[in-house]
């Protein structure tokens, strides 16, 4: 049943019905009870994307898998809601990330799923990972792209943050600290000063040797993508001179992953790995062909349309009775 002009509208279908109705990325509560590391809702996904289509495969028998897992990506959230993507800044030279102890824990330059598993694992050990802060210099600010901010003199008008002074709205927000020390900086964001200070002297140390011994940031290709090609290793550089920024990550995602269990043709299956004839499941929908890793930019879309198609070209291979009618009772 729809609705169209305000008024009830039953669709019947004769070869199949294919599920294409995204996540659930917006049903807080649903989200919770699978993902109980977050503290909001800040995915980016479609505002109508709540999961009713996974509901729908549900009540007809359908399985679902993978419910706890989100394509994962870690973002700032501004305090008027906004979210924004925090990428490239992970591949800068001159930058680390911290815990709440202070200390790096991963290779800051990895892919953003990785990196958000990596969030919540630390989370799971008691130790505050969401949020955790991304530590840069002045030089930085002026020199790459940081949080939609471009290193250019102040354009009057422009449609995007410009010029070479912190933007005085971003430390209001709280959202964005300033010190002229670490240890400053670390009393600003609640760390340990000491594990902070600690933390910037092992990566400069780190930085000015070229290579990351502990975490490897600049090994791959993957990495050097949005770094400095300018330097030897384009994902490391010293921090220079104060003031010191503080930018906070929180864990965003573009929508959630789990969802109905199809097979190789799209189809929903039952617990049992029995098919549910004539409906099948695809995208968001459905759970992910590549489990819990995400291969890239496109990771989501494409295999949304790869597996639109094949559903399409299967259902319309199927040979029907033309007089017959889809029934998907929970007990069929």
């Amino acid at each position: 049943m729809v609705e169209r002009d305000g008024a009830p509208l039953q669709i019947r279908a004769r070869r199949g019905v294919i599920l294409a109705s995204g996540g659930f990325d917006h049903d807080l509560a649903w989200r919770r009870q699978h993902q109980p590391v977050l503290e909001q809702d800040w995915s980016f996904g479609n505002p109508a994307a709540t999961g009713d289509g996974i509901r729908a495969g549900e009540k007809v028998g359908g399985s679902v898998e993978l419910l706890d897992e989100a394509w994962w990506f870690p973002a700032i959230c501004w305090p008027d809601g906004r979210l924004q993507f925090m990428l490239n800044e992970r591949m800068m030279p001159s930058q680390f990330i911290v815990n709440g102890a202070g200390k790096r824990f991963i290779n800051e330059a990895c892919p953003y799923m990785d990196f958000a598993h990596a969030m919540i694992e630390g989370q799971r050990s008691g130790v505050t990972h969401i949020p955790c802060w991304l530590i840069t210099d002045h030089r930085s600010f002026n020199r790459y792209v940081v949080a939609g901010h471009l290193p250019l003199p102040k354009i009057p008008g422009a449609p995007v943050p410009t010029g070479r002074k912190l933007p005085a709205a971003w430390l209001e927000s709280g959202v964005v600290k300033a010190g002229r020390s670490m240890a400053e900086l670390a009393d600003q964001i609640d760390v340990p000063p000491a594990e902070l200070e600690r933390t910037a002297a092992r990566f400069n140390e780190l930085a000015r040797g070229g290579h990351d011994d502990d975490f490897g940031r600049g090994d791959s290709a993957y990495d050097n993508y949005y770094g400095d090609p300018t330097l030897p290793n384009p994902n490391l550089h010293p921090l220079g001179k104060p003031p010191y920024y503080a930018f906070q990550i929180i864990l965003g995602d573009l929508g959630t992953s789990g969802g109905l269990r199809t097979d190789e043709c799209a189809r929903v299956l039952r617990a049992d790995d029995t098919v549910i004839p004539g409906l099948y499941a695809v995208g968001n929908v459905s759970a992910p062909v590549m489990g819990r890793s995400y291969a890239g930019a496109g990771a989501t879309i494409g295999p949304a349309m790869t597996f639109g198609y094949v559903a399409a070209k299967h259902l319309a291979d199927t040979v029907t009775d033309p007089t017959r009618e889809i029934s998907m009772g929970g007990n069929q």
